[in-house]
């Protein structure tokens, strides 16, 4: 408990803030890959190379939409505290 005795709880205004700065920034990435993927495919290479550049581009993804999951399920906990808070 002494840890966190020096904790400073975010307000919710804060909190909102940085749910709406995290959309934007999973949006833009969602943006700049889908660019990517348009960019490659006009590029005249070798079939080897458009296959790596599709694989590159189609990991980041994953790893994008995983990273959206964990955000959603984290603002799920949330908005379920702030129900239980109200309840009470």
């Amino acid at each position: 408990s002494h840890i966190l005795s020096g904790y400073v709880r975010m307000t919710d205004t804060e909190r909102d803030q940085i749910d709406q700065d995290a959309q934007i920034f999973m949006r833009t990435c969602a943006d700049a890959i889908h660019q990517l993927r348009t960019e490659a495919q006009k590029g005249v290479q070798s079939s080897q190379v458009k296959e790596h550049r599709t694989a590159v581009l189609d990991f980041i993804e994953d790893y994008l939409k995983r990273v959206c999951k964990l955000y959603s399920e984290q603002r799920a906990i949330r908005v379920k505290q702030v129900i239980d808070k109200k309840r009470l």
